[in-house]
């Protein structure tokens, strides 16, 4: 078996697009997995999926200041490039590019001062703002974003929807592909894709669980092997409320109420737990449509989120 060549590091934006525009002139199609780095099976899993649909792949790792607020996590979220590329070159066929840029909001003004820099007490400002960059354009999918991830993260897909547009806009792909473990954001995004005319096909890849059934994510490493036992709660207690849902409870208030014990009971903080309609993301009260099960909740000081779709 031949080894999978290193993939090109791109940093640059124009030197991406410049890339892009030549591949495609010579009829390559291009697909594109956003990713925040510290890569898992999980990211690995949007890679294949992505062979399956396009010529050539483009793995963008990129911690996007735009999705937090100044009081979370960015700081300590984990990263390791190097790692990253190796895990890359570990999937059949790798990737051709990884474009790692250092700053997508750094326009070389940096004597600017965000206005909001002087915002008044309350109003919600993400890192970018904090940190006076002068980026003031902002994407939103006003209804889908205000629910569920939306509500104690007020900035988080403001600054996801923005950080896509501009990696649609500078990688120029024909296909995006995005984990349903973020099933708001997949379902954002595609909003996003549909409303503003973007000629990118998005993609949802399946959640990614590991042996023991928890749902991947980089966050997962903060977990301690008793936090990590714990939160295991999440994703048993949603099974059990599908496998109910599919014997004909379809009370949606008894089944979160259901979810939510088990999780209380295991030690963990519940953020939410949302049964609602796969498209518009509006709670049900009974599943007689396609519904998705959402849950946010935290084991010590990791939050987590996971979903199951119940399709009766």
């Amino acid at each position: 078996m031949a080894a999978v060549k290193a993939p090109e590091i791109i940093t640059d934006k124009a030197q991406m697009r410049q890339w892009s525009r030549s591949m495609r002139a010579q009829g390559k199609s291009i697909g594109l997995v956003p990713t925040m780095g510290y890569l898992h099976e999980g990211h690995l899993s949007l890679i294949r999926e992505a062979h399956k649909h396009t010529h050539l792949i483009v793995v963008s790792v990129y911690v996007n200041p735009g999705q937090f607020s100044p009081n979370e996590d960015l700081s300590t979220y984990p990263s390791d490039f190097d790692g990253d590329i190796k895990k890359i070159m570990s999937v059949p066929g790798g990737a051709d590019v990884v474009f790692h840029p250092h700053n997508l909001y750094d326009y070389g003004e940096s004597g600017v001062e965000n206005e909001m820099k002087r915002e008044k007490d309350g109003v919600i400002m993400s890192c970018v703002e904090d940190r006076g960059m002068g980026h003031e354009t902002w994407v939103r999918v006003d209804r889908l974003e205000k629910g569920m991830c939306g509500k104690s993260r007020p900035v988080f897909f403001r600054g996801v929807a923005t950080v896509v547009s501009k990696l649609f806009n500078i990688v120029e792909p024909d296909v995006a592909v995005f984990g349903k473990k973020d099933y708001q954001q997949w379902r954002i995004i595609r909003r996003m894709v549909r409303d503003l005319d973007f000629a990118v096909t998005v993609i949802g890849s399946e959640i990614v669980r590991g042996d023991d059934g928890l749902a991947m994510s980089s966050r997962n490493v903060h977990l301690s092997p008793n936090e990590r036992e714990k939160a295991l709660s999440i994703s048993k207690s949603l099974s059990k409320a599908k496998y109910a849902a599919e014997k004909g409870q379809i009370n949606c208030t008894e089944l979160r109420n259901s979810v939510i014990q088990a999780i209380h009971e295991a030690g963990g903080r519940v953020d939410y737990a949302e049964i609602v309609d796969q498209e518009s993301l509006e709670a049900v009260e009974e599943i007689n449509v396609h519904v998705v099960f959402c849950i946010a909740a935290w084991f010590g000081k990791v939050r987590l989120i996971d979903n199951m779709e119940i399709n009766l």
